[in-house]
């Protein structure tokens, strides 16, 4: 037989008395235990996941209790801020990670890999470039990430609380488990998923030197890790949605050619606009043949990774910058902007939130 094992959290009090009856009936926690008889000065209380100890004439400052819940409105008469008689604070907080929406700071903004540092090394030896330093006010976060070793990566299943994410494979490939997706997913270079809010997923392996572009927005999300839940779980509805969105995994080599929406350019569409139901939209971008011509867009987000060869970004009011792999580069709402000198080998990869923008050639 296996000994129970608790653990409780201590707090002070200076009269137990005025404590139990906020514990109990304010909060609506449970009383274990209580002593001595005749003076009680410790009590134990338990609910919500936790148990507290509240001891008379304790040292430890009084705390801060957190309790989550989804209808805020049926606890304690709809407060959302107590304290205590001994005078821990309780804030009542979401149980469900909610999506804020945050205004996007507009600007234009050229990263250049040659002009930085280009690698930090971050969670479990990943190198991290940040592709947009301003991360628009919070609206979007861009990250080129490397990882030098292949092998299998020791990764649990989780999910993301956002609004939108997109895992494109730039180099190398890597093994990714979805939910009702079926076994194991292979991305090549050049193919891409959209994680929908909520979908279960798992890293399973990934090749030497594999390199991928991620964007989540917004730029912080929470990070859930289900420890119930195992995966694979089958093939499941593959009209399912999660947040409205379908899980897309576009594949390189089925793509098709078309012309870009901006002369002397073809791209292959991703699907992403019709799975997201407009959230964003995903494009690569090829070197076609003609002229090419200015042009504004009316996306809230506008932003694209140099992939292959070189090109010349010229922008209204800024003075032209030559790009190369491995730049990128967000050009805001109405600004007037020109794709120059664009190398036979020039690949982009286009993304736009919303993906139902609207461009207009000058």
């Amino acid at each position: 037989m296996t000994d129970t094992i608790l653990a409780e959290f201590l707090l002070p009090t200076e009269e137990l008395r005025d404590d139990l009856p906020f514990y109990t009936k304010t909060l609506g926690m449970r009383l274990e235990n209580i002593y001595p008889a005749d003076d009680p000065s410790v009590a134990s209380f338990s609910g919500y996941g936790i148990r507290l100890r509240i001891e008379k004439g304790a040292d430890v400052a009084p705390g801060h209790l957190r309790i989550l819940t989804d209808d805020p409105d049926s606890f304690s008469d709809g407060a959302r801020e107590l304290t205590a008689p001994n005078g821990t604070r309780i804030t009542l907080a979401p149980l469900t990670p909610q999506v804020d929406p945050i205004e996007t700071q507009h600007e234009f903004a050229v990263r250049r890999l040659r002009d930085e540092a280009p690698w930090v090394i971050g969670r479990a030896g990943m190198h991290y470039r940040d592709l947009i330093p301003s991360r628009l006010g919070g609206s979007i976060i861009a990250s080129h990430i490397r990882i030098p070793d292949g092998g299998p990566v020791p990764d649990m299943v989780h999910y993301h609380t956002v609004g939108f994410q997109l895992i494109f494979c730039y180099r190398g490939w890597v093994d990714v488990l979805y939910e009702d997706q079926g076994d194991v997913i292979r991305l090549h270079a050049g193919d891409c998923v959209t994680q929908p809010p909520g979908i279960r997923h798992r890293v399973v392996e990934a090749s030497p030197n594999i390199e991928v572009i991620e964007i989540g927005v917004p730029a912080e999300h929470v990070t859930t890790i289900d420890h119930d839940f195992t995966l694979p779980n089958g093939k499941g509805d593959p009209a399912r949605e999660w947040d409205g969105q379908t899980f897309v995994h576009h594949v390189k080599d089925r793509a098709e050619w078309h012309p870009f929406r901006i002369p002397g350019f073809i791209a292959r569409d991703t699907g992403i606009t019709a799975g997201t139901k407009g959230v964003a939209g995903i494009q690569v971008v090829r070197k076609g043949d003609g002229e090419t011509r200015a042009f504004t867009h009316d996306a809230d987000i506008h932003f694209t990774f140099v992939m292959e060869g070189t090109m010349t970004l010229a922008a209204d009011g800024h003075d032209p910058r030559q790009l190369e792999a491995g730049d990128g580069f967000v050009i805001p709402p109405g600004l007037v902007a020109t794709y120059n000198d664009a190398s036979p080998d020039l690949e982009l990869l286009e993304v736009a939130l919303r993906g139902d923008f609207t461009t207009t050639l000058r």
